[in-house]
């Protein structure tokens, strides 16, 4: 059962995500605090991409045994 391995994992893009917006909550408004903001929209698109490409079809994650 492919598909509920993946839902429980967390990407490493996601973290790498959140760890930036923890961050960019930490500073005020201004253009370090978006740049942050946007990285972390990029690295979700990212753990996006990567999600669906590891369920596409043709390709099983379970382990060959």
């Amino acid at each position: 059962m492919a598909h509920a391995q993946i839902s429980t994992e967390t990407s490493a893009w996601l973290l790498q995500a959140k760890d930036f917006l923890d961050e960019a909550r930490r500073l005020k408004p201004g253009p370090e605090r978006n740049e942050l903001r946007e990285t972390a929209k990029v690295l979700r698109e990212i753990a996006k991409f990567e999600t669906a490409s590891a369920l596409a079809p043709g390709r099983d994650r379970r382990p060959a045994g």
